[in-house]
Formats: C-alpha cells, structure tokens, sequence
C-alpha cells in the first residue's frame, strides 16, 4: 500500500519525504527464485551475468593470472641461475653455519625422552628398539645401493691411500676393526655395553687443523688422550680429527667405567675436505661403555679435537662436543 505524503511526512518527523512504491506480490517458490538466479530467460543471464559479461571476466582473470604464471618463472629462473647444485655459494666463515662443525650421536632418543639411553639389558624388545634404529641410521653404511650413484665411486681408503679425485672413502662398518659394535652382536646393548656412534656434522671446504704434534698438545687435553697421541708410531696416523669421552661430573666419572673407541680413537683426516661428492660417506667413532654402573644415570660428553674446533660447553649452545645420558636397568 503506498503512503500519502503526509503520513510520510509524519513517520519522518517532519524531516524529509520517504516514498514507498508498492511492488508486486511474488509468488514464485524458492525453487523456482533459485533457477531464476542460476539462468534468467528473460535477461540471458547465467548467475547474474551475460555471456558477454562472463567472456570479458574470464579473459581479464586468464590475462592477470598468466602475467603472474610468466613474472614467477622469470624471478625463478633468475634465482635458479645463481644456485649451484654442487656448492653452496656462501661457505665457510661466509656462510650461516661458520666453520665449527657440531657433533651428533645415534642412536637418538626419541622426543619425549631428550638425549637419555635408557633401555633393559635382559629386555629382548628395548634392546631390538635400540639396535634397530641404529641399523636404520647405519642403512647407507650397509647397502651402498641406496647411495647417488650406487656407491660405485667409493674406494677404500687409508692414511697412505687418500681418496684420488671423483672418488670418496668406503666405511665398512661390518669389519673386525669395529668390535662389538656391528648388527649382529646388537652393538653390545644386550651384554650392557652399549655402543653408541658419533659423526661430526658436515661442513662444505671445512679442513680440520690437526693436533699432530705430540710435543705441542694443549694443557687442557686430557691426559689420556695426551698418552694416546704420544703412543701413535705412524706419524700420519697424527692426522686424525680426536676423540674423548668422559662423565661429566665427578659421579658420573666414577660410575662410566672403561670405555673404548671403534675402530680409532678419531675421524681419520682424509675423509676431509667434504666437497659434497656423490655417495660421501661421513666417517664414524663408535663409543663402547664397557662396564657402566647399572641402575645409574650417566652423564656424558664427549668432545672432538681440532685446532680449528672450538669447544664451549653451554646448554644452550654447546659447541665442539655432544651430551647425552646412558641409563640402563
């Protein structure tokens, strides 16, 4: 029903006119008011647009997204062009990681437990945990199949016998130079002397300044270490990246035991310089607690040695040396 103007008037308090016109009823249902939006008959419009409307909508979205598709490839092309598949661009002190190569063990606790070894001896099942997921981190030491290119550039190597150019050092873990600490004697876990394994992380162009001089070792090597360099006869064996492993505090040295380091007491130096070689290897220590007090919690670290390493214990930024704790029950 329309309005008067002056019942407009007076629903407005005075201010203004308001028109109302009336419409017609619409009785259509709400399928058919959906199939009116979908397609209008009258106006040729599909969703509230003609074919012209669609056409000019759908060529400037082809338009826009195309350009976009093009400027991608070219700023990805640009980025590519300065990325070299086979060396970083940025190395050494150049680069985020510096030149001070951290160190890791295996096998690795899992999330909720931190850096704790903590297994049953006489458990078959914790110690097939364990052993298990050392074999997995060990799959490419053992089948070098899975490595780029088959393994079939690997050679064994020596202190006498570098790796010649293209090619890279073989680590036979399965040798009698690696003890106990091989898959098939469960890398000592059921005996309660576990093996536990170290690897220096790797470090492109990084070349280790070794400790190869047994007249000039510093004062704060222990003394054991000290006594092991001294008692090397091959003077290239001198080049060696050391090893130590120790309990951290004065309890957890009296309750670590012996240990012992497989297949030497350090990296051999001519595994170094990683130049990202195809089916590199890095070498491996394998540290065997020989008799650890059971039902103990042992604190360890075990710290590389290199003129070049630096060492800063901080449990925080622990540099040159891992911590991890060994439990067992």
């Amino acid at each position: 029903m329309r309005k008067t103007p002056s019942t407009a008037r007076a629903a407005n308090n005075g201010v203004g006119y308001e028109w109302e016109y009336a419409k017609p009823q619409d009785d259509r249902t709400r399928w058919e008011k959906i199939k009116h939006g979908i397609w209008n008959p009258e106006t040729h419009q599909f969703l509230g647009r003609t074919a012209k409307s669609w056409g000019g909508i759908i060529t400037f979205y082809i338009i826009f997204y195309g350009c976009l598709a093009v400027f991608f490839a070219i700023c990805m092309k640009v980025l590519l062009s300065t990325i070299d598949d086979h060396e970083p661009k940025w190395q050494l002190e150049d680069s985020i990681i510096g030149t001070n190569p951290g160190m890791g063990f295996r096998p690795m606790p899992g999330v909720d437990e931190g850096s704790l070894i903590w297994y049953q001896a006489r458990n078959t099942s914790n110690v097939e945990t364990w052993s298990k997921s050392l074999d997995l981190f060990l799959h490419n030491y053992n089948n070098s199949d899975s490595l780029p290119g088959h393994g079939h550039n690997q050679m064994i190597c020596d202190y006498n016998i570098p790796p010649q150019p293209g090619k890279v050092c073989a680590v036979d873990i399965n040798s009698a130079s690696w003890g106990p600490c091989i898959h098939k004697a469960n890398y000592s876990y059921s005996r309660s002397s576990p093996c536990i394994f170290l690897k220096l992380n790797r470090i492109y162009g990084w070349m280790p300044d070794f400790y190869n001089d047994k007249s000039n070792l510093p004062q704060q090597m222990p003394d054991s270490l000290k006594s092991y360099i001294k008692n090397v006869t091959d003077e290239k064996k001198l080049n060696t990246i050391w090893v130590d492993c120790y309990g951290e505090a004065p309890a957890d040295k009296e309750h670590i035991g012996e240990i012992k380091y497989y297949p030497q007491r350090g990296f051999p130096g001519y595994f170094y310089p990683y130049i990202n070689t195809e089916g590199y290897l890095s070498p491996l220590v394998a540290v065997q607690l020989l008799r650890p007090k059971l039902n103990t919690l042992i604190n360890i670290e075990c710290r590389a040695w290199a003129k070049n390493i630096n060492y800063r214990r901080s449990l925080q930024n622990r540099e040159g040396s891992v911590h991890f704790e060994v439990m067992i029950d």
